[in-house]
């Protein structure tokens, strides 16, 4: 049987945790099962490797971003493999490329367009146990690109499902997913199992726990994730597909994400098009956009045009959009970054009505305003004042019945 296992920068954040997820490992191969093991860079090694870019120059050549950054997974890999050989057994450290996974050339948020397993069943046949950097890979070109945040999550999925694996354990500081924040709301319930499309929905609604591209890749291609503590040996959270629970829970999860930005077009002509030519040359510079919300002025030939970005994409969003207001014949670009987003996710809302009314309504109660709505089937988001966001989760998930 084959395993895949993700270690988080958490679960490497120091020697002593190394030589722990060492003996996890070699404790999964003594079970009998091949591992291939995926690592993130130690603790806060990557944003301390932006850092000093930045002490650099404010506008750092994302190609040399990518060179600078993805040391920080060369060093686990290396550190791990080492601990494990202490240990008595073998193992080898790879990097992306030598793993052999390919991605265009969208330095710093590349996507993977392949991977050549022939290096690691290599390794696998002559007993070792693979470490694999994740977080990286190779363009055609031979230049190293990364996949950006999370990206770690990515790479392991991907294997995962290339070699065909049991399943994909994710290591993390976490022992599963839970209905709100632990930190935040202290009786938070673990859950056993989840879907894809709410594991989907809390990894886009700023759920740390799981990349929302690594989701993506699980659910297309069937990858069983299974979540878990590196910290101890509970059973965390199964990700796989919808599993039918007789009068399955209305809501599974409140979420909250600081990390938005609301920006807003003001004056924008109200004519066919703009929408597109405002969202595409967003798009053309690898900006997502979250939720959008069009609100038409009083004269009724100009609208103002809302919505959320990453506060990572905020002065590039701006910029672009400053660039384009002649062409809008709009007024101004103004961005808000004092606000969160808080959520609510499940498979549940589908058969219940008025879901929405009632979350509005506790809000409401509690006197928190609501910037802007976005629904989907199974969530429904709102953007309120960021000092309020801690507040919005406590009441929802008091108010739903989670605790």
């Amino acid at each position: 049987m084959l395993i895949v296992q993700k270690y988080g920068g958490s679960s490497l954040a120091s020697i002593e945790m190394i030589k722990n997820v060492a003996n996890r490992v070699i404790k999964t191969r003594k079970q009998g099962n091949k591992v291939v093991v995926v690592v993130s860079a130690m603790g806060d090694t990557t944003d301390e490797l932006i850092e000093k870019a930045y002490k650099i120059t404010s506008s750092p050549n994302k190609r040399e971003l990518d060179m600078l950054i993805s040391t920080g997974e060369q060093i686990s890999s290396a550190l791990l493999s080492m601990a494990i050989h202490h240990e008595g057994y073998k193992a080898i450290s790879l990097t992306g490329s030598q793993v052999g996974i390919i991605t265009d050339t969208m330095h710093t948020k590349a996507r993977i367009k392949g991977i050549d397993t022939k290096r690691i069943e290599k390794e696998l046949s002559l007993d070792n146990i693979v470490i694999v950097c994740g977080f990286q890979g190779i363009t055609v070109d031979e230049d190293i690109t990364t996949l950006g945040r999370g990206g770690s999550d990515t790479t392991a999925i991907a294997l995962a499902s290339v070699l065909d694996a049991e399943t994909c354990e994710i290591y993390t500081d976490v022992d599963g997913v839970y209905t709100g924040d632990p930190r935040i709301v202290k009786k938070a319930k673990k859950l056993d199992v989840i879907s894809y499309d709410e594991m989907l929905e809390m990894a886009s609604l700023g759920s740390v726990v799981l990349n929302l591209r690594a989701v993506e890749f699980a659910k297309k291609y069937g990858v069983v994730i299974h979540l878990r503590s590196s910290f101890n040996d509970k059973e965390g959270t199964i990700i796989c597909e919808e599993v039918n629970i007789m009068e399955a829970p209305v809501v599974s999860e409140i979420a909250s994400d600081e990390n938005c930005t609301k920006i807003t077009i003001v004056g924008v002509k109200d004519k066919p098009g703009i929408a597109g030519t405002i969202f595409s040359h967003l798009a053309d510079k690898g900006i997502n956009v979250d939720m959008i919300v069009q609100g038409a002025s009083l004269d009724e030939k100009t609208n103002n045009i809302s919505f959320t970005v990453t506060r990572d994409d905020m002065n590039e969003s701006v910029n672009v959009l400053k660039g384009l207001l002649p062409k809008l014949s709009a007024t101004e670009v103004i961005h808000d970054d004092n606000v969160a987003k808080v959520s609510m996710v499940g498979v549940g809302m589908r058969s219940h009505p008025g879901v929405a009314a009632k979350m509005f309504s506790l809000l409401g109660e509690r006197n928190i305003n609501i910037h802007m709505i976005s629904t989907s089937e199974i969530k429904i988001s709102c953007i309120v004042e960021k000092g309020k966001a801690v507040e919005a989760v406590r009441i929802l998930h008091s108010g739903f019945g989670l605790e």
